[in-house]
């Protein structure tokens, strides 16, 4: 087009080249940019820094920086030499003239174009294939340190026989270098092949050979490492058997070697191995004799072998071999994954005992004291009864309970206690005015503990609180009660500044505080205070005036963030309870260590294992790493976090453990010894509930040590729904004190049931002693029912509650208005050879909607009861009252023995039957029949006073003895409505 504008034309055009102010403008705001990138990496890197420091654990962060550092320097260094060596040496072997042809005529305009940038693009792709390896390769800063600092397992694999911890430890690693080392070659191989292809080493349409002599050699040498690197593979491979995972009709995540990767896979890697060997060598060789033929040739033999050797023949052993007779030719592995299996799992350990599963004892009434002997049952279900201490105890709206309490023990009065605990936790969401300020810097914690006894309730159904009111008051004693860290304390506070801090409130007015602990960070530097401002996106942090001297900031606030954060290299169970401990309330944390590495033991996949009808509901209960898949874990480490300072405190539990050994040695000083648990500490410390999940997970399976009863599938097991509620998940295991047959008192347990797969009958109940400190901690009982008897499992006992015709009109009644029906813990206690099923059974009413305690339903041995309380329901249930008074516990801890002898008990239940005979022919209208049962009735309790007048001469005084002065016909009605025993003023008026 004609030149309108009379300027200069051409090249020397200047249109639209900024003016210099924009240039300048631009590189300023370019600069910023970069500094300001540069200064969130330093914020990030910074506040971590300042936070490990804070809890005394800068070790952790000090050790895992300079591992990754050092792991991203070698590898990316080693990846970037690599293609920039096999880059340059490309370029050096070009030939010195190019053939005349269109091919390569195209390609010198490439050539000439990257000409003068030849350095600056070698060094920008050796940059990045070096930022990616490095980057790569920090992320296996375990790996690395597991290797290096790994401890003697002590065991050997039954088929390699070397060290566990060759296959924990080792062979992880060396998996990590052969990746590296595939990766670093094909990378190489692409880059040298395009760079002799540009340069006209590699030809594809130019006349002549279709490569220069150098090219060829070049190549052939990369290809030979990597045939080298595919040998070492195949040998690997060979051990990797050992720890590979295959879905096997007896288990989904078989784990080991079967008949056919012994007799097949085996042998075929080995002669892989052989086979890769010779054709690198062939490769190598090329630089010799400058031809592809035999390399070539070789390469197809070994793909051809790889298929037939590594494929084809062992699928014809599984067909033709094992398959006609494979119970006999498997059996041999089985016992070999079992073994390995159960002592993975930590489950080798497990007493099986058969169980008949009915009562041998023909009169049930002498069970009846039997039953407070054998377990303290508990009817506050901690998973429900959550509402009714916000209710009941919240105080403030700024204040809340989790939503799944906790069960620990506490001694009162000389005796343990079952309690179901709770802190009153900070709640934000209940502040009526929200803002920066309150939400960060005047409503900063909780306040004290509530608690109330596991086995009562009261006259309304409340808990019977041991420790309420705010301040907290009760059987606990004086403690520090504020609450700055906890399970719902997730966002950030600000603290000890000029800002005061709301504390609680009372009668008189709000009560403030200011924070005097040491937890968190200094906010005083100009420095910190913008690193911080950065890494929360919250600028006011920098320049708000309620941050001055002293101010502190706490964050990473609950449990399981601290303990994860200051022990990475643990895996963190799904549960922290807090308990009270020498005047400070301390969150009890347990962690696992895990590796993935045991040979022939099978693997799991921890958050699939661990849920349940709980975590279902409930994020802060599931699990941390939870789509880990173990095949062997141990709960080394009791940590704690009081919940004042957030002081982050990690105790060696198993001291036998290799895998916390090898940690121990890479973080040392981190961990602190078993014998630095104090009395009071070990006291609160129990059985974790993510580990016993596991463990019944594999047990459903593992109970058997019979290969040949493994391979038929017939007693495997699962764990059942639970019943009381609607959510089709597994029933949680349960806290409880209790005994079991083989046991002397009862313990602290966690208990759960099984059923046979597919069926709702019961199949085996299974406890572990959770009483830590004590000799028989840790140790797992299963009881094991018949298979050829019928069982009610948990389901059934639900439907069977739902359908007496009783008790479901009961249950309509409960339900009438506004009200809704709840269930609590459907608790299973072995007695006598029988099952004792106990669920108490809770009502939502009015505007409130907080559940309170309103029946319990009882059943064994197929007698069911519906009544207010528990000591009713168990009356009902064995036809007789306890010896012991509700809430008497002998005030040692242990039940008093029974008091009355047989003649009185026996006295009793004539009373009983001929009182029931009485209301049955009333009932019709038989006045001859009443007549008759009111003197059976009059005898019986006479018989009963004079049993009773003998022994009390004898120094034994019953609690169940009859009134002397009461009589059969003194009016009334409804004496026996609690009981089992006939009231003797039972009698009705005309």
């Amino acid at each position: 087009m004609p030149d309108r504008g009379g300027g200069p034309t051409g090249p020397r055009m200047r249109v639209g080249r900024p003016s210099r102010r924009v240039r300048t403008l631009l590189m300023t705001l370019g600069v910023l940019a970069v500094l300001g990138m540069a200064f969130t990496m330093f914020a990030g890197f910074w506040t971590d820094w300042l936070w490990y420091r804070s809890v005394n654990y800068s070790s952790v962060f000090t050790t895992t920086l300079w591992t990754k550092i050092g792991l991203f320097a070698v590898f990316g260094l080693l990846m970037a030499l690599a293609v920039g060596f096999n880059i340059w040496l490309a370029h050096r072997l070009r030939p010195p003239l190019s053939a005349m042809s269109m091919e390569q005529q195209s390609l010198d305009r490439y050539r000439m174009g990257i000409a003068p940038y030849k350095r600056w693009l070698l060094l920008g792709i050796t940059a990045l294939v070096g930022l990616i390896a490095g980057a790569s390769a920090a992320g296996q800063w375990r790996t690395w340190l597991m290797w290096v600092n790994g401890v003697s397992f002590g065991q050997k694999d039954p088929q390699f026989h070397l060290d566990v911890s060759f296959f924990a430890f080792d062979l992880p690693w060396y998996r990590f270098l052969l990746g590296f080392g595939f990766a670093a070659t094909i990378l190489s191989l692409i880059a040298a092949a395009l760079t002799h292809y540009l340069y006209g080493g590699l030809r594809v349409t130019s006349p002549g050979a279709r490569a220069t002599a150098a090219a060829t050699g070049h190549l052939s040498v990369l290809l030979g490492i990597f045939v080298a690197l595919k040998a070492v593979a195949y040998w690997l491979d060979r051990y990797g058997l050992a720890v590979k995972s295959s879905d096997f009709k007896a288990t989904d995540n078989w784990t080991g070697l079967r008949y056919v990767d012994a007799n097949a896979y085996l042998p075929a890697k080995t002669i892989l191995f052989c086979i890769a060997v010779i054709c690198a060598l062939l490769f190598f060789a090329t630089l010799w004799r400058r031809t592809w033929q035999l390399p070539v040739i070789g390469f197809g033999l070994m793909v051809l072998s790889a298929i037939l050797i590594g494929g084809l023949y062992p699928a014809i052993v599984q067909k033709f071999q094992v398959q006609p007779n494979e119970q006999a030719k498997e059996a041999p592995y089985v016992e070999k994954n079992l073994k390995a299996t159960r002592e993975a799992y930590g489950i080798d350990g497990a007493q099986v005992t058969e169980y008949s599963g009915t009562s041998t004892t023909k009169d049930k009434t002498q069970l009846r004291d039997d039953v407070d002997a054998t377990a303290s049952i508990r009817v506050l279900d901690p998973n429900i009864v959550s509402p009714t201490y916000q209710q009941l105890q919240q105080m403030r709206k700024y204040y809340a309970f989790p939503t799944n309490l906790d069960v620990d023990r506490y001694n009162v009065s000389g005796s343990d206690q079952d309690t179901v605990i709770g802190l009153r936790e900070l709640n934000l969401a209940g502040v009526d005015k929200q803002n920066w300020i309150n939400n960060h810097f005047r409503y900063t914690h909780g306040y004290g503990v509530v608690a109330a006894k596991g086995t009562t309730a009261d006259s309304e159904g409340r808990p019977v609180f041991t420790e309420s009111n705010l301040p907290s008051e009760g059987d606990l004693g004086t403690y520090e009660q504020r609450v700055y860290y906890g399970e719902k304390t997730t966002t950030y506070s600000i603290v000890g500044g000029p800002q005061k801090e709301i504390d609680y409130s009372d009668d008189n007015g709000e009560k403030t505080t200011s924070y005097r602990g040491k937890s968190g960070v200094n906010l005083s530097s100009p420095v910190n205070r913008a690193a911080y401002a950065v890494a929360f996106g919250e600028p006011q942090i920098l320049y708000s005036g309620a941050i001055g001297e002293g101010s502190r900031i706490l964050y990473n606030r609950t449990p399981k963030e601290r303990v994860e954060a200051v022990a990475p290299w643990l895996t963190i169970d799904g549960d922290a309870y807090p308990a009270v401990v020498d005047g400070k309330i301390q969150w009890i944390v347990d962690a696992y260590t895990t590796t993935n590495g045991y040979p022939y033991a099978s693997r799991t996949t921890l958050g699939d294992t661990t849920a349940d009808s709980l975590t279902a509901t409930n994020d802060n209960r599931a699990v941390v790493a939870q789509q880990n898949q173990v095949n062997y874990i141990r709960n080394s480490v009791k940590a704690t976090v009081d919940a004042y300072t957030g002081e982050v405190k990690l105790y060696q539990w198993d001291t036998q453990d290799p895998v916390l050994k090898t940690w121990m040695k890479a973080f040392p000083g981190t961990v602190e010894p078993k014998s630095d648990i104090s009395t009071s500490l070990m006291a609160h410390l129990r059985y974790p509930q993510d580990l016993f999940k596991v463990q019944r997970e594999l047990l459903s399976r593992y109970h058997v040590k019979d290969a040949t009863t493994f391979l038929s599938g017939s007693e495997v097991w699962q764990v059942p729904d639970d019943p009381s509620n609607k959510s089709g998940d597994a029933v949680p295991p349960y806290y409880l004190s209790m005994k079991m047959p083989d046991q002397a008192a009862q313990a602290f347990s966690l208990t759960t049931t099984f059923t046979p797969n597919g069926r709702d009958n019961l199949s085996a109940f299974m406890a572990v002693d959770s009483e830590a400190g004590t000799p028989g901690y840790g140790k797992i009982r299963i009881l094991k029912l018949p298979t050829s008897t019928t069982v009610d499992g948990p389901k059934q006992v639900q439907s069977q509650f739902n359908s007496e015709q009783d008790i479901a009109e009961s249950i309509r009644l409960l339900k009438g208005g506004d009200s809704d029906i709840e269930y609590g813990n459907l608790l299973t206690v072995p007695l006598d050879g029988g099952l004792l099923y106990v669920e108490p059974v809770y009502v939502r009413g009015g505007g409130l909607k907080y559940p309170l305690l309103k029946k319990v339903l009882v059943t064994y041995g197929g007698n069911t009861a519906f009544e207010d309380t528990l000591d009713g329901a168990l009356n009902k249930v064995f036809g007789a009252q306890s010896a012991t008074p509700p809430g008497d516990d002998g005030g040692d801890g242990t039940t008093p023995p029974p008091s009355s002898n047989a003649t009185v008990q026996q006295a009793l239940n004539d009373a009983q039957k001929a009182f029931t005979a009485g209301q049955d022919a009333l009932k019709k209208g038989d006045w001859e029949a009443y007549g008759k049962a009111q003197k059976d009735l009059e005898a019986a309790l006479k018989r009963a006073e004079d049993a009773q007048a003998a022994a009390d001469k004898g120094g034994n005084k019953a609690s169940s003895s009859p009134s002397p002065t009461a009589s059969p016909s003194s009016g009334g009605t409804g004496g026996a409505k609690a009981s089992g025993s006939p009231s003797p003023s039972a009698s009705p008026s005309g």
